[in-house]
């Protein structure tokens, strides 16, 4: 199920969630560039990596931020980025863009915290803006249950085009979440 568009639209030029596409993609593309050895570099140093928070909080709070900018890949980039263009657009409308950038930084603070909580001894890196768009994803939620997300699924080998309440995209999104964590953590 690939999400295209939702039935909602924004009064005003969503500046903010602009803003951190851009800053997400800019950072990819310079991911993008280094070799294999100094992207391995650049994700230990600004990936939070959990046992590092817990033995020097001190040196290492900056990356519960920096990891969120960090994405694993095209297709890491791409879905999270689509996702945060649908549905951030409505989030920054009703917040306003000030409130919706602390948010969105709060959501992926929150996320990454519990996720270092859980895996304390943790030497892997954790990068990604899944859990600030969780966030957003939850703020959407609350904020709009009756609203409808135009996807793309396919139905017997044939994509098709349909409607369906946001609430039941965004169950499909973050059970894929669960269930790709789950996978990641199996190894």
């Amino acid at each position: 199920m690939i999400p295209l568009y939702d039935t909602l639209r924004s009064r005003k030029i969503p500046i903010v969630n602009w803003f951190l596409i851009a800053l997400n993609v800019l950072v990819f593309l310079y991911e993008f560039q280094l070799g294999p050895s100094a992207l391995e570099s650049f994700i230990g140093r600004w990936g939070l990596v959990p046992a590092r928070l817990f033995a020097r909080p001190e040196t290492a709070w900056i990356t519960i931020f920096t990891s969120m900018f960090i994405q694993g890949g095209w297709f890491h980039i791409l879905s999270n980025m689509w996702v945060l263009f649908i549905f951030g657009d409505n989030i920054e409308d009703r917040m306003g863009g000030g409130r919706y950038l602390i948010f969105y930084l709060l959501s992926g603070v929150a996320a990454a915290l519990m996720q270092s909580y859980l895996l304390q001894a943790s030497n892997v890196p954790m990068i990604g803006a899944s859990g600030a768009i969780a966030g957003v994803l939850g703020a959407y939620l609350i904020s709009f249950p009756r609203a409808r997300v135009a996807s793309l699924v396919p139905i017997f080998f044939i994509f098709t085009i349909i409607e369906i309440p946001a609430m039941i995209f965004l169950l499909f999104w973050f059970v894929s979440q669960l269930f790709s964590g789950f996978l990641a953590l199996q190894g």
